[in-house]
Parts: structure tokens; C-alpha cells; sequence
């Protein structure tokens, strides 16, 4: 492990200050932020992803933001390509990697390998959709019980993602997909990096509940629903793309459907955003190797900032 060359990793749930932890370490160092986001890889999708702002950006140059269409896909795989590329080069220019971000399976991707799973195939999501839109995900829930008992006994009746892509994998593969994620992992021998992850974390989750909600509000305050609109008229988007089932602009989305009114929709993206940081805190706390900092706490910027330049410390005695 001594020969691995160590590279600082800020992980957390949303809202808990990735952003100024990170922009505060590359004003100190020569850093390039790799970022660790599957809804920032979208153009056209600022407000409602938090993206950071162009003042933002011009701290340090940024990476996989803005790199695709919201039309398209970008998978586990593409990131854990495009990020070993990215490391290398950003050491080859004698600067800082940082990863930065909260899509947890893009971390482990990365630093777990990958299960051997069908690519997403559009004709077979939208005869999957097809068949909800007639039957209700609830009757899709039932049928992967039946040939993924272990997969569905931990998805909700009403998962159509995460329903969807169970039926998918199997009716690609012919597996069911807990089996294959049973299987051992693809990974390369000769990989030269350590990824070590810095997690910003809540000892009180009501506080970062309370940020959550005020940064919805702010979303909605700089024109959130507009954003939204633009990207409805262009014609070619629905909810069945991964790009708008990103929490927020799902629950945008149906609300300009006319499917509930504006507060409804407000209190449905909150509850969405607090569940994803639900299952992101759930990731984080399988990692016993994290370096934890509590993001309540009014120093977490600075711990967090130590935390990496003791990495970057250790990268320059190699």
C-alpha cells in the first residue's frame, strides 16, 4: 500500500459543504477538482444540480461538469475511465487531484472495480415503461420478485428506477442482478493511486435537514421551475432518462405536468433530496476507512482542508 500514490477524495451527502471545503484547500494549493457527481455531467441542468458557479470554477479548473447532453447516459464505468485518465494527467501537470462529490457508486466504482452489468438498453426501458405505465410499478416490483427475490426484497413497491434496471439486467443477461453484483469485480492489477476518502458527515442530521431545505428554497428563489421549462420545451426529454430523474427535477417535472400544485411540489423535492442524503450517509458509513468530519460543526471547513493537505503531504514524500 506504501507504493500507492495517495489521492484525497471529499466525500458527503448533499448540502454538507463539499464545495467550500474543496474551493478552500485549492486556494492554498495547485489543485484540479475531479468531480464525483452523476447529475453534475449534465449541460443545461445548473439550478437544480447546484452546479458551481463560474466564480466557482475559476478557483481551480473543474472536471466531468457540463461533458454531456441531458438526452444522454454516463455510467459508472465512463467515470472510472475518464477519472484514471484525469489523475494521471493532472499529476503529469504537476498539480493536485481532488475528487469532490456524493454519487457514491461512481466511489466505488473507482475504487472497487465493476460488476459485469449489461449496459442500459433504451427499447428494453421503454417496453418496461410501457408495461408500468399500463400495470403500475407495483405489478413490476412483483415480476422481479420473481426472478430477483434478493433484489426486489430491498426495493419499494414504487422504485421505478431501480425496479427498471433489475428487470433490465435481467432480461439482458438472463441473470438476476444481486447475483451478478455478487461476482467477483473487474479490476486492474496495475493501477498506481490510493483513493482516501475525507467524508463530511452530521453528528445532528435535523441540521443538515434545515440546509437541505433552505437550499431547495434557493434553487426555487433563482428560477428553478424556468430551468426546468427550458429543458421540457426542447422536445426530446421524459422522465424516463436518467438525466431527469435527478432529485429536484423529477418532482419539477410533474408538477408542471399539473400532477400536484407548487407547495406540494416544493415539500415532495425536499423529502426526495433528504432521502438521497438518507442513502448517501448508508454508503458512506460502509467505508471504515474514511476519515470522518463533522459537518456541524463550525470548523468542519478547516478540519476538512487539513484532512487533505495531510494527503497531499503524504503524495509528496513518494
Amino acid at each position: 500500500m506504501s507504493t500507492l500514490l495517495p489521492i484525497a477524495c471529499l466525500l458527503g451527502p448533499t448540502a454538507s459543504g463539499k464545495t467550500a471545503a474543496a474551493l478552500a484547500f485549492a486556494q492554498r494549493h495547485p489543485v484540479e477538482i475531479i468531480s464525483v457527481d452523476s447529475a453534475l455531467v449534465y449541460r443545461e441542468m445548473d439550478i437544480g444540480t447546484a452546479k458551481p458557479s463560474a466564480e466557482e470554477r475559476a478557483v481551480a479548473p473543474h472536471h466531468l461538469i457540463d461533458i454531456i447532453d441531458p438526452a444522454s447516459s454516463y455510467s459508472a464505468a465512463q467515470f472510472r475511465a475518464d477519472t484514471m485518465r484525469l489523475v494521471g494527467e493532472i499529476i503529469a501537470r504537476g498539480r493536485v487531484p481532488l475528487l469532490v462529490g456524493g454519487t457514491m457508486l461512481y466511489y466505488k466504482a473507482l475504487t472497487q472495480g465493476l460488476n459485469d452489468l449489461p449496459s442500459a438498453d433504451a427499447s428494453v426501458r421503454a417496453s418496461l415503461d410501457e408495461e408500468a405505465a399500463r400495470n403500475g410499478w407495483p405489478a413490476l416490483h412483483a415480476r422481479l420478485a420473481s426472478v430477483d427475490p434478493v433484489t426486489a426484497a430491498r426495493l419499494a413497491p414504487n422504485d421505478s428506477q431501480r425496479i427498471q434496471r433489475a428487470l433490465e439486467v435481467f432480461m439482458l443477461s438472463g441473470q438476476a442482478m444481486s447475483a451478478l453484483l455478487a461476482a467477483p469485480r473487474m479490476t486492474s492489477e496495475d493501477e498506481p493511486y490510493r483513493f482516501v476518502p475525507i467524508a463530511l458527515e452530521p453528528s445532528n442530521r435535523a441540521v443538515l435537514h434545515a440546509r437541505i431545505e433552505a437550499r431547495f428554497d434557493t434553487m426555487l428563489a433563482h428560477g428553478f421551475i424556468d430551468e426546468v421549462k427550458r429543458l421540457r420545451a426542447r422536445g426530446d426529454l421524459d422522465l424516463s432518462m436518467p438525466s431527469m430523474r435527478c432529485v429536484g427535477y423529477r418532482q419539477a417535472w410533474e408538477y408542471l405536468d399539473g400532477a400536484y400544485g407548487y407547495d406540494e411540489m416544493r415539500d415532495k423535492g425536499v423529502f426526495a433530496t433528504r432521502q438521497l442524503c438518507k442513502r448517501q450517509l448508508t454508503w458512506l458509513r460502509a467505508m471504515p476507512e474514511r476519515v470522518v468530519i463533522d459537518c456541524c460543526d463550525s470548523d468542519a471547513t478547516e478540519r476538512a482542508v487539513a484532512a487533505m493537505e495531510r494527503v497531499t503531504s503524504e503524495n509528496a514524500a513518494l
